[in-house]
């Protein structure tokens, strides 16, 4: 029951994005922007479990999570696919080359569609490993959101902190776990 609270909550945005596109300025930015901070919110919600499972274990919600924020980047890639792009491929190529944070984001929405594909039960047992992914998706998206915005805001900027701090835990995880006997 609490999963569906979760999915019902995660699909504010998505309604608010219906209910307020048809007065933005430029329709297509403004989807890029609320599906990208969406999938971005999602992703570093899902990440941040991990280090807070001594304190509130909240694991149960990682997969759910995780998936949320797969479908927000999902919506963010056909935005530019079919808004922005009219499913021209001459238009994709050169944007992508033109705009390199293009294939970065579209490197971190295939490691998260890998994680989505292989995150049933029977799948996760034999992937699992390859689940630590997410880090370089985490990065290719915070790089991603730093190459493609024109001006920062603070909300950004925090973004971005939280997610160098989620990715210098895992860090400094691991080598503890490589040097302890």
């Amino acid at each position: 029951m609490r999963k569906i609270v979760l999915v019902l909550i995660a699909l504010i945005p998505l309604c608010y994005l219906a209910l307020h596109v048809q007065n933005a300025n430029d329709p297509i930015k403004y989807i890029y922007t609320l599906t990208g901070f969406s999938a971005l919110v999602f992703l570093l919600s899902c990440i941040c479990l991990s280090p807070l499972k001594k304190l509130y274990n909240l694991m149960i919600y990682r997969k759910t999570l995780g998936l949320l924020a797969l479908f927000y980047a999902l919506l963010h890639f056909v935005n530019f696919l079919v808004l922005d792009a009219q499913f021209e491929l001459s238009f994709v190529i050169k944007e992508a080359l033109d705009k390199p944070f293009i294939y970065l984001g579209v490197f971190a929405l295939l490691i998260l569609i890998f994680m989505g594909f292989t995150s049933t039960k029977k799948l996760f047992a034999k992937f699992h490993k390859w689940h630590k992914l997410v880090y370089i998706a985490l990065v290719l998206v915070l790089i991603h959101e730093i190459m493609a915005q024109k001006t920062m805001t603070n909300l950004e900027y925090f973004f971005i902190v939280f997610g160098i701090i989620l990715l210098l835990q895992k860090f400094l995880y691991l080598t503890n776990m490589r040097y302890k006997f």
